[in-house]
């Protein structure tokens, strides 16, 4: 059957894939929907964004606004974590349509006493509709309208606002027309906002040789609150393979005492769902999770889908990985990389449903244990609906586990990945180090339809990745690099006290720790202090103390000429809370240049004085004008200024 309609909607933005996949906000967060809405002729029309929550039967309204050339714009607030739905649905407002025309026939000096009549019908049809004060006026309206005696009375209250007002609360949607209904998943606020901070636990004891326990983590808490973090992020605390284990920075074969790498997960001492012997209980885990909590800080563990050749599920489950026709299994590679140690998972198994379910029951394992933040290995080897699946599947029952993809790799295969439903993902920062290529970047990031789908997570560093410009870099190279994540992007982490301390030996000509962590016990002095600790924790505070910095997408680059200085300014939603970043490049000499503000974007006119005020130093400044005098020296290469207008 053919339905009539005349109302065109069209571009309806936000949305992913033509709505295969939802975009993402936090619980408070408005969303924003423009779309195309026309019709043939010069009829009014009016549209609305119709949005329910998953667990409403109901639609809520908001009604749209026409911008300019046939483009409206709403928006809607998400209150409740969990899947909203949202469509624009327009429709030829007849009512409204003949207000406007009755007006330019009154402007115009013509009777209007037929057109009246004709809107009097209208008023009509709202009777049933509207509260009992508007109904008494609607009703002396009707009998104005239908008399010849109140023809001035009807010829007013015909223009009136108040009739207006009452049209667009209370529309007739003739020929109504609505797009297709998109999603939105609405997270807590740590999908958005998150500060990580990684060690190994067996790194963690008091004494140097000595293997750390979960006893000593709880140690270390205060310190990692103290710095202002609030994720804990634990590579694998599984047992760890003996098989074929990897030595000391990588070597082929292990020495008697070597503890291997902690990703090759699995051995006598059981499997992913067990904790490393010498790491302690599953009480003693129990415990610090509650520990960490008590700090406001989150545990988050490594989930890491592959097996050392002892890990139970080889006999268990052999079907799970790939035999060679010698009878020999096929071990892990990334040509020239061999992975001795690990075994991956064969996702095209026959068996692949039971699998997918044991993947999923780990997972339920440890949430069930009170863990919430997973850090995922190596996402991209995984078959993409795999995680749909999952992801999914885990976030029915536990809305608060947030996903962090670990795929350093190609641009679309870590947008896949977000599409289908990683809450965060690892990015390209490690390796951008020029002016240019912080704009580039983050201008792919934020005015893309990436915004819509993708939460990057900044780290200066990790456990596989020391970057060059870090190896042998200064104390100013550090401050610089942790400002530069801090505030270009709401989520960030460290590996530390690597870190921190600016342990930087590498092997030659690579990107890789010296005697790598990931294959030793190494001991530290947990407790030093220097200035990074001391800044690293002061910026920490000043993300917690800031909207701006909570939120990725609102930035806006700022001219300076200067290649070595990059400014940039930052706000809240409601733009109550604004900030002006300008961090120094240039880890060895002061660098000045002036800086051109973004007036229009501060609701400043030329001319009028604004004031500053350094959230580091606590110093204050008052500035005129569009152009303002900046230096900034290696002691303290960056400014994090609050707006004061």
């Amino acid at each position: 059957m053919l339905n009539q309609k005349r109302v065109v909607i069209d571009y309806v933005s936000p949305q992913v894939n033509c709505g295969e996949f939802f975009i993402k906000r936090i619980v408070n967060e408005v969303v924003n929907i423009n779309a195309y809405v026309l019709v043939d002729g010069h009829d009014v029309i009016a549209a609305s964004v119709l949005y329910k929550h998953e667990k409403e039967k109901s639609w809520s309204e908001a009604r749209m606004i026409l911008t300019t050339n046939d483009e409206w714009f709403g928006s809607f607030t998400v209150l409740k974590q969990g899947f909203y739905t949202y469509k624009v649905e327009g429709w030829v407002d007849h009512a409204l349509n003949w207000q406007h025309g009755i007006e330019r026939k009154i402007e115009d000096g013509q009777h209007v006493k037929s057109e009246l009549l004709e809107g009097a019908n209208y008023l009509k049809l709202l009777l049933k509709k509207v509260a009992k004060t508007e109904q008494d006026y609607l009703n002396s309206c009707i009998e104005a309208f239908e008399s010849e005696a109140h023809y001035d009375k009807a010829v007013k209250e015909a223009q009136s606002k108040v009739l207006h007002d009452i049209f667009v609360k209370y529309p007739e949607k003739d020929l109504a027309n609505a797009s297709i209904d998109l999603k939105v998943y609405v997270d807590r606020k740590k999908a958005r906002f998150s500060t990580w901070y990684e060690f190994f636990p067996r790194s963690a004891a008091e004494k140097k040789g000595v293997h750390g326990t979960f006893k000593d983590c709880e140690r270390l808490l205060p310190r990692v609150a103290k710095m202002g973090f609030d994720t804990l992020y634990f590579p694998p605390v599984h047992p760890i393979g003996e098989v074929n284990r990897k030595g000391k920075n990588n070597t082929t074969n292990a020495q008697p005492g070597d503890v291997g790498s902690a990703w090759g997960i699995g051995s006598k001492h059981g499997g992913h769902k067990d904790l490393h012997p010498e790491l302690g209980t599953i009480e003693d885990f129990k415990n610090l999770i509650k520990k960490a909590k008590e700090l406001n800080i989150e545990i988050a563990m490594d989930y890491a889908l592959q097996a050392a050749p002892d890990h139970p599920w080889v006999t268990e489950h052999p079907d799970w990985f790939k035999w060679r026709p010698d009878g020999t299994v096929q071990y892990a590679e990334n040509p020239p990389k061999k992975y001795q140690d690990i075994l991956p998972i064969y996702w095209e198994s026959k068996d692949y449903k039971n699998l997918w379910q044991e993947c999923l029951d780990t997972m339920l394992y440890w949430i069930d244990c009170g863990v919430y933040v997973f850090r995922i290995d190596n996402p991209h080897t995984k078959p993409y609906y795999f995680w749909n699946w999952l992801i999914s599947e885990v976030k029915k029952k536990h809305p608060d586990v947030i996903f962090l993809a670990e795929a350093f790799t190609r641009p679309k295969v870590m947008k896949q990945l977000a599409k289908q439903g990683y809450t965060q993902s690892y990015s390209y920062f490690t390796w951008r180090d020029s002016k240019q290529e912080f704009i580039e970047y983050m201008n792919e990031l934020t005015q893309t339809d990436q915004r819509e789908f993708m939460q990057p997570n900044f780290w200066p560093n990790t456990p596989d990745i020391n970057p060059y410009h870090l190896q042998g870099a200064n104390e100013a190279k550090y401050l610089q690099r942790y400002t530069l994540a801090a505030t270009l992007s709401s989520s960030i982490g460290i590996y530390g006290p690597v870190f921190e301390q600016m342990i930087d030996e590498a092997i030659p000509g690579k990107e890789e720790y010296y005697m790598s962590e990931k294959f030793q016990l190494c001991h530290y002095d947990w407790f030093k202090e220097n200035k990074l600790t001391i800044l690293i924790s002061k910026i920490n505070q000043i993300r917690h103390e800031n909207e701006a910095l909570q939120q990725t997408n609102n930035i806006k680059f700022c001219t300076i000429e200067n290649d070595n200085l990059l400014a940039f300014y930052k706000w809240n939603h409601y733009r109550t809370n604004e900030l002006l970043i300008i961090i120094s490049l240039d880890p060895y000499y002061s660098q000045r240049g002036t800086v051109k503000l973004p007036l229009v974007d501060l609701q400043i006119r030329a001319g009028h004085h604004l004031r500053v005020s350094d959230l580091v130093t606590g110093s204050s400044y008052n500035w005129y004008g569009e152009w303002n005098y900046v230096e900034l020296h290696p002691s303290l290469p960056f400014h994090i200024f609050k707006i004061n207008k």
